[in-house]
């Protein structure tokens, strides 16, 4: 039996009590395996830091886990990894890890035996396990990703390479006669290959027969079967299997060896947590931990969301539209706040940005509570301040935009600013404008060599996600962390709107496969001096644009994509040309008795 990716959802694990109990009683020697990211995700995370958690994990008798990415999450915190050293102390269990150094970390390095034992203690660390089931000895090691050290926060704990050290692993238990491995993995399945993947784990190791993994949050509900190395040459089969997230599924598998401990028969599934009756001692349990919490999350903010505020993810149903790739109406709420009081305490700022693989919940329609909010930002960050050139802030973008179309933890979601990219182009090369929002509405383009002070959380700032560029400007002491808590300051900049109801502005744009890339444009206030295009490069709007036309002679060669408000004193000699509306026109608010529109063409009504 395995799970991965539970994340702190313990509000189904009284039914997943059931299904590891039905499971035990057809195969009572069948073993229950994490594949790490237990921590962090839910209101109980953010009370108990992972003991609720144990708790029903002691109780389902699980007997091995390895560590998730999201486990190093406290590190930066000022206890540290305490709250995972006691975690790892509490577990009737033991763990393994072979490409994780924890030997620097203080609350860490005593857990760890860098042995491979057939006698493991409950409560500690192993680089590898034995253990003998039906009289055949079975070999486990534990892979951590090593993109940890971007998307999370470990501090003093290190990571290996992730081949290097499971070659190592097999070698080690082929030495001591052991030919049945298997690897728990927290890479995911078919991740970023940069850094690693179970995928390329079966096809550059030999030895591993199974592999239960995650990280990447795959629903396998069959096995996956490799049989070719990385060379496409036939190889000893290696079983992979993964439980999808958040405790929906218990996984099972069925392995059958031959003398020589290669696969030749193996059947598994995903059963559906959801579908079980509630175990009576765990949900009795639960109501310790639950009532606890239940004061939090139901607290009111004070906000109303006018529709609900959706935290989509590439899948096959939502092939296009993802938080980790597209600009969001949450992602733009979230970065507002951020914008908002970040300069309360600095006016210099100019943008806020939030990665989008920090943002891990909707919020539904209606009155938004406390636990709505902390959900959405569950991590613990902090709002920081940076001091930053254009050329870091353009190298910043096309890391954020680097993988596009796939998605990206670290996209970056942004508030004050408009950013347009192509990417058609190759990743580097990608963005092609920048502009920040000035206070009269107006945007300006940013310079290379001028310095900007901008907004983020203090997990990007500290260079997460890959962003080197941020972690220069921390090391040179460019960053201030604000201490303001990521979660409070969107409850308070929502119960000052009162009413909720963000939207898709035009803030981040592709403008892929536009004969004028450069044309094409977000709505919003623009500047009359700035508004026309030209006849061979026309711009193009998406959304609704407001245009203030005082001592302006003439516009033209534009389509708006939206609406479009005309405001302020209308010249005598004014002239339109060429400007299509595919929205409604409003003129109502110019300063002028009498004025002619022709060179107008509007799709919707106009409003005179």
């Amino acid at each position: 039996m395995h799970t991965n990716d539970t994340h702190a959802h313990l509000d189904n694990v009284a039914k997943r009590v059931t299904a590891v109990k039905e499971v035990r009683t057809k195969k009572p020697k069948a073993l229950l395996i994490d594949a790490g990211d237990v921590f962090s995700g839910t209101l109980y995370f953010n009370e108990f830091k992972g003991q609720a958690d144990l708790q029903f994990m002691n109780l389902m008798e699980y007997d091995l886990m390895t560590f998730g990415n999201h486990e190093f999450d406290l590190g930066s915190s000022p206890e540290g990894h305490k709250a995972l050293a006691d975690f790892i102390k509490g577990a009737k269990f033991p763990f393994v890890s072979s490409n994780v150094d924890f030997t620097k970390d203080a609350n860490l390095k005593g857990l760890f035996s860098d042995l491979i034992s057939s006698e493991p203690e409950k409560g500690k660390i192993y680089n590898g396990i034995i253990k003998e089931i039906d009289g055949e000895k079975v070999g486990f090691f534990g892979l951590t990703t090593a993109e940890t050290a971007d998307i999370s926060s470990p501090g003093d704990v290190k990571f290996k390479d992730y081949i290097e050290e499971a070659n190592k692993a097999v070698k080690a238990f082929e030495g001591q006669g052991v030919n049945k491995i298997v690897a728990i993995t927290h890479i995911g399945y078919d991740d970023n290959p940069v850094y690693d993947n179970d995928l390329e784990l079966a096809a550059q190791v030999d030895g591993i027969d199974v592999i239960v993994g995650g990280h990447s949050h795959t629903q396998l509900n069959k096995p996956v079967v490799i049989d070719k190395d990385k060379n496409g040459i036939k190889k000893d089969p290696t079983v992979i299997v993964q439980a999808y997230q958040y405790s929906d599924f218990l996984g099972t598998l069925d392995v059958e060896f031959d003398e020589k401990g290669k696969i030749v028969g193996q059947a598994g599934e995903l059963i559906k947590v959801a579908d079980k009756k509630e175990d009576p001692e765990a949900a009795e349990m639960l109501k310790e931990y639950s009532s606890k919490i239940e004061e939090v999350k139901t607290k009111p903010t004070g906000a109303t969301a006018v529709k609900a505020l959706e935290n989509p993810r590439t899948s096959t149903d939502n092939p296009v539209s993802s938080v980790r790739k597209n600009e969001t109406p949450l992602g733009n709420l979230i970065t507002d706040g951020m914008l908002e009081k970040a300069k309360d305490y600095n006016p210099e700022v100019v943008m806020a940005f939030q990665n989008g693989g920090g943002i891990r919940e909707a919020i539904n329609a209606g009155p938004i509570t406390v636990g709505e909010v902390i959900a959405v930002l569950p991590f613990g960050n902090t709002l920081a301040t940076m001091r930053v050139t254009g050329a870091e802030l353009k190298e910043a973008f096309e890391i954020s935009f680097k993988p596009f179309p796939v998605e990206n933890g670290g996209f970056l979601h942004v508030s004050g600013a408009k950013v347009t990219f192509d990417s058609s182009k190759p990743a580097g090369q990608r963005v092609v404008s920048i502009k920040y929002k000035n206070a009269d509405g107006t945007y300006t383009e940013i310079k290379d060599s001028e310095a900007y002070t901008i907004a983020t959380n203090a997990f990007t700032a500290k260079g997460g996600d890959g962003y080197d560029v941020f972690k220069k400007a921390y090391e040179e002491g460019r960053v201030t962390d604000l201490g303001l808590s990521d979660w409070e300051n969107l409850a308070e900049h929502m119960k000052a709107l009162e009413n909720v109801n963000p939207e898709v502005e035009g803030r981040i744009i592709d403008v892929a496969g536009q004969e004028n890339p450069g044309t094409e444009l977000p709505g919003g206030n623009i500047a009359g001096n700035e508004f026309s295009g030209t006849k061979e490069a026309p711009k193009v709007y998406n959304g609704d644009v407001t245009v203030r036309v005082t001592n302006i002679a003439s516009l033209g060669y534009a389509v708006v994509k939206g609406n479009l408000t005309i405001t302020g004193t209308l010249a005598d000699n004014v002239s339109f040309s060429n400007i299509t509306v595919e929205g409604d026109l409003d003129m109502s608010g110019l300063d002028v008795d009498n004025f002619e529109i022709e060179g107008i063409t509007v799709t919707g009504e106009t409003t005179l």
